[in-house]
This record gives structure tokens, sequence and C-alpha cells, in this order.
């Protein structure tokens, strides 16, 4: 007999399923405003960062939408929005993120090629904020994944489309979800480093900076590319999107 291999559940994973019941059971409603981030944390007593990642899954799936300056609110749903059990709905499996892939192909060279058209030099600065960000962050896989989310969106301001940046502000969370995998197999194997992603968004940034849209268009592709190799790489060494 064949036994599914249990995976053991992260701290924020807890937590998001947590506040999931509260919403489930009706202890939260649409329009409920949640604690702040600390607060989350001491009642938990989970860090802060397991606060954030959960609020993003929750977020992920519809079930918060976050208001800057303002918090984080309990959104309208239909019912049968959370009749599944939240694991099911929260953790993206092998094809989604496939299909995730492909739509960030499609979108994002062609965002790139228009923000080498369209960038300034305001554009180019908060890039190259977000490539310094990649290097400060040294191995800390949280700060490298804000540093390589900031990088791709500043892209996007670049390309100065509001359309652009809706759709991919909408897909963020799940390019988050990409990214952390990436990085972690990334920091393991020993074919490939984390100065290697680094140097891929380089490339990337000088074809926009010298304004040659076909280089922008073609880098983000290698880049994107190799990203989906490394993931390959990693759900054979991993029974975790299984």
């Amino acid at each position: 007999m064949n036994y599914k291999k249990i995976k053991p559940k992260k701290i924020y994973e807890e937590v998001a399923e947590a506040i999931y019941e509260m919403i489930r059971s009706g202890q939260l409603k649409p329009g409920d405003k949640l604690d702040s981030v600390q607060q989350l944390a001491e009642n938990f007593q989970v860090g802060r960062s397991a606060i954030r990642e959960a609020l993003t899954s929750l977020r992920a799936i519809g079930l918060v939408e976050m208001k800057q300056g303002e918090g984080t609110y309990i959104r309208e749903f239909e019912k049968d929005q959370i009749t599944f059990p939240l694991s099911t709905a929260i953790l993206m499996n092998k094809d989604d993120i496939a299909q995730l892939l492909e739509v960030r192909k499609i979108i994002e060279s062609g965002t790139a090629a228009a923000a080498a058209k369209r960038r300034s030099d305001e554009h180019l600065s908060m890039m190259w904020a977000a490539l310094e960000a990649m290097l400060d962050a040294k191995g800390d896989e949280e700060l490298g994944e804000k540093a390589d989310l900031q990088f791709h969106l500043a892209l996007a301001k670049a390309a100065q489309n509001q359309l652009l940046m809706n759709l991919l502000n909408h897909v963020s969370d799940l390019m988050v979800e990409t990214m952390r995998e990436t990085r972690k197999f990334w920091l393991f194997s020993k074919q490939t480093t984390i100065e290697q992603l680094y140097k891929e968004h380089l490339a990337i940034y000088e074809a926009i900076k010298d304004q040659d849209e076909a280089a922008a268009r073609n880098r983000m592709l290698i880049h994107l590319d190799n990203v989906s190799a490394i993931l390959r790489k990693y759900f054979r060494h991993t029974t975790m999107f299984k």
C-alpha cells in the first residue's frame, strides 16, 4: 500500500488556518479589521514574518484585503468560497506554478520591452535599489524575496502602463511563492548560486538602461526560463507540491 507523505505545517500556515477558521465560523465577518501585525504576532506568539506570510496567503485566495495605511480587513465572499480546506486553497501545486510562470513570461517579457522604451532615471534608480537590496540580503531568504519582487514591480512601473501594474500586483503574492521556492533551491544547489540570480536581473536592468527593447524582452525570457528549469529540479528533490 502506498501512503501519502505528510508535510509538516509551517508556522504561517497554522496562523492562516486559525484566522481562516475564525472567518468560517463567523467570529470574523466581512468588513472587520484585523489587529496590527505586531498585535497578531503577540496574540499567536509567533514572529511578525509568519503573520505577514499568513495574511499574504489569505489575501491570495481573496479572504482579506490590505489597505495601505489603514490595515487588513475581511472581504466580502460567497459562502461556498470557503468550503474547502485552507491548505488546498493556499498551497500551489506543480501545475499551478507552471501556469503562473507561463503567464509571467507572456506579461513580463512585454513589460520589460515597454520599460526599456519608457523608463526614466527615477525608474532606473528604483530598479538599482532593488538590485542592491538583493546583494545586501546575503542569504536572508525573506529579504531576498522582497528585493526580487521589488525589482519586478519597479520594472512594471517603468513600463508606465497602469493595466500592466494592476496585473502584476494581482499575481504578486503568487510570484513571491515561486521566488521563495526558486531561492531555496538556489541556496542549496551546487550548480547555481544567488549571484547568478543577481546577474540575470542585472542583465535585464542594463538592457532597460540602454533602452534596448529586444534585449530587455530576451533577457527577461532567459531569466524566467532559468527559473522554470530550477523549479523542475526542485520538484524532483521535494514533495512539497505533490
